[in-house]
């Protein structure tokens, strides 16, 4: 086996390059970072030689390094890459290194590096690997398998995980953090705090990400922005618990200052290794740009696009019934709401909750995925054929993984409800969990769902979680053990089956608006809910930052009513459809309840969305930074530059009367386009006497603009009234 100077690997590709040192006992990682470009053999020897740090006082006498595994054995004292016991024993992994697998294609195009290690004192056989993908995003796999020959007494020992986290190093410039917090309706608000000396942690126990989940953890240099500064990201690709963290020892992690990692989130005793058994761990994403957090985002959106399974076909514009209707089922109400869907341009109708048996309120019938006959006497069928008559796919929400006690499924199997022997905790949002894990109750759950899906030519499930995993332990024959695990697992096989069996098929998670969304859950659907509130001034908040994992097209905004349904706020109509327009727009608000001339405005914007959603759904997203937190300016730039959308918004009042210059971010400065505001849905109501010329002119008809004052000036912008919004489209001349 090569080692020291000469197993120097460098796997590069978008400006980014992961280079590793293939030594032993573990191999170590040298930088992670902006492309260094292609190192010759004296710089890359250069680069090993300047990874050893110094030695301290009162510390090991060796020099400490960061390896892809870091111990104790290696004088690591942070958070270990693997942590667990046999039987209170084998708390000191010390693997090493049997073999590597590097495959690196020539030119910077990425390319993917597997080290497999042997530890005789926990009796596992470990294998990490690296993959740089074409877009400079670098996932870590992290697998573990015992194997009693490495130590035959341990290895006879059930073997207890508690944690494998996959680590990179951050350099001393990486002085700040921004992670995620939120609750439901307000997902994904954004904190920030500097990198201290110490672990900034964060974990999830509420059986899946979270309303509050971390979703990103972005390290950056001193006031990174949108635009601005060096950003490193990670995201943990995985349906269940999660652990975020990063790091700073005083002694740093060998020339590195700090560290970032993420794992499973996994509860004690979830994960017990007997001779032949496996772990996967879920994949984590490592991003790094120098474009700030907009940098961050288009790598990751150029991963997802560039998926087999990525949506290609155009966003269909949806309605769905719940805030039209909620638990109302009226077969000649829900038809004359698709006769109106069909004449505003509606090319999707998803029935919402209240089909099912005895679903008439929110304590009674999951479980029971069959059509409620007194409600629905000839089934679903009749208002299927009124949506296929015009043209238009059908949908249905369900909730497979949850279950009231007051159902015939509940009734029948007791035994299913996931739960500890000594009695099944409280309720929330009046329903318990269904332990899917269970095969029986897996098997029954994957033929009523797929069932219906045949049964009514079902196009998209929207597939809902409302309430946390608490207590989430399976009764039987392992005695109570922990099974988020299991369930994750369980839902991911469920999900992939409903797919082959029904090719076409399309899926959206909500789990009670945007509290499951995550790379593990979009390996296998085809949309997101980011949230139950279609408040446009929460709304636009939260798929801006939701937008840094997820392009525009896997994102559902919807228009609500004029008062919102979760924060009773009252805002325009203009403004709820400027909203709901740069993402895969749908409908929410009740349309026999609107007025002819507000139902001919909803007619106009989804004409605007046709046109515009190509590119919104394949454009680069791009957010300016703005000193003025009441305002926001995001934006959507074809890939060739030659087309794009802006939103100038404002969410409250400011102390300040003007803007100033706004620099319009994704734009060309030695170009030259044509500007225009668009008020087909109505104009923004201003807090001013009179635009700024230059739009007074662009909103009678297209102006001229050079790019370098688009995006290297600025340019003023109205002073907009709260809770209004103004599009810009942007078209380049030359």
């Amino acid at each position: 086996m090569q080692s020291g100077d000469d197993a120097v690997l460098v796997l590069r590709a978008a400006g980014v390059s992961l280079v590793l040192q293939v030594v032993e006992p573990i191999p170590r990682i040298l930088h992670w970072g902006a492309d260094l470009g292609d190192l010759d053999a004296a710089a890359r020897s250069a680069l090993a030689l300047t990874s050893v740090p110094a030695t301290l006082n009162n510390a090991p006498d060796d020099a400490r390094a960061f390896s892809v595994l870091p111990t104790e054995f290696e004088a690591w004292s942070g958070s270990p890459a693997i942590a667990g016991n046999a039987a209170g024993r084998a708390t000191t992994p010390r693997p090493r290194l049997e073999s590597y697998t590097p495959d690196i294609p020539s030119g910077a195009r990425g390319g993917s590096v597997a080290f497999d290690f042997a530890d005789a004192v926990t009796a596992l056989r470990v294998r990490v690997v690296y993959r740089l993908d074409a877009h400079g995003v670098l996932s870590v796999d992290t697998s573990l398998v015992r194997d009693r020959a490495l130590d035959p007494e341990i290895g006879g020992l059930a073997y207890t995980l508690d944690a494998v986290t996959a680590f990179v190093p951050l350099p001393e410039r990486a002085t700040e953090l921004l992670d995620f917090t939120g609750k439901w309706c307000r997902e994904r608000s954004p904190q920030r705090s500097p990198i201290g000396l110490g672990t900034h942690l964060r974990t999830t126990r509420r059986g899946k990400p979270g309303h509050d989940s971390p979703f990103l953890f972005l390290a950056g240099t001193d006031d990174f922005g949108f635009g601005r500064g060096e950003v490193w990201a990670m995201h943990v690709a995985w349906s269940g618990d999660q652990r975020y963290l990063v790091e700073r020892l005083p002694e740093g992690a060998g020339a590195f200052t700090s560290v970032l990692g993420g794992g499973e989130s996994l509860r004690s005793g979830e994960v017990i290794l007997r001779d032949g058994d496996r772990y996967d761990a879920p994949t984590v994403l490592f991003t790094w740009s120098d474009a700030g957090i907009d940098g961050v985002a288009d790598r990751l959106h150029r991963r997802l696009r560039a998926r087999p399974g990525h949506p290609t076909s155009p966003r269909p514009l949806m309605l769905n019934t719940w805030e039209a209707v909620y638990f109302d089922h009226d077969f000649d109400r829900l038809a004359h709401l698709v006769e109106l869907a069909s004449a505003v341009g509606v090319e999707r109708i998803v029935l919402d909750d209240g089909w099912f048996h005895r679903r008439r309120h929110d304590s009674a019938g999951l479980g029971d995925w069959v059509v409620d006959e007194s409600v629905w006497p000839e089934g679903l069928d009749p208002l299927v054929d009124i949506v296929r008559s015009h043209g238009m796919q059908f949908g249905l929400w369900v909730e497979p993984e949850m279950i009231n006690l007051d159902s015939d499924l509940a009734r029948e199997h007791p035994d299913w409800v996931l739960g500890p022997g000594a009695g099944l905790g409280g309720t929330a949002r009046n329903q318990y969990v269904l332990d899917i894990a269970r095969p029986e109750a897996y098997d029954h759950l994957l033929a009523r769902i797929d069932d219906l899906v045949r049964r009514h030519r079902i196009d998209y499930l929207k597939w809902d979680h409302n309430r946390d995993l608490l207590e989430a332990v399976a009764r039987g024959t392992d005695g109570d053990r922990p099974s988020v695990r299991r369930q994750t697992l369980a839902l991911y096989r469920m999900l992939d089956e409903l797919r082959e069996r029904n090719p076409g098929l399309e899926i959206e998670t909500c789990s009670g608006g945007g509290g499951r969304i995550d790379l593990g859950i979009l390996n296998r659907t085809d949309r997101v809910w980011a949230s139950d509130c279609n408040d446009p001034v929460e709304r636009a908040q939260i798929e801006r930052w939701t937008r840094v994992l997820l392009p525009p097209e896997l994102i559902g905004s919807h228009l609500g009513s004029a008062r919102s349904h979760t924060t009773a706020r009252t805002t325009g109509l203009s403004y709820r459809l400027a909203t709901a327009l740069t993402a895969h727009a749908g409908i929410e608000q009740d349309l026999t309840a609107v007025d002819d001339a507000e139902l001919a405005t909803i007619t106009r914007w989804a004409e605007l969305y046709r046109r515009l959603r190509p590119l919104l759904h394949s454009g680069r997203v791009v957010n300016a930074d703005l000193a003025d937190d009441a305002t926001a300016l995001y934006g959507f730039v074809a890939q060739d530059g030659a087309h794009a959308l802006f939103t100038w918004t404002r969410f409250a009042t400011s102390a300040a009367g003007q803007s100033g210059r706004v620099r319009f971010p994704g734009l060309d400065a030695s170009a030259r386009y044509r500007v225009r505001i668009l008020e087909a849905l109505g104009a923004a109501s201003r807090h001013e006497s009179s635009d700024p010329e230059w739009v007074e002119r662009a909103t009678a008809g297209p102006i001229e603009v050079p790019g370098a004052v688009l995006a290297q000036a600025g340019v003023p912008l109205p002073t907009l009234n709260p809770q209004q919004a103004m599009l810009i489209e942007i078209e380049r001349t030359s």
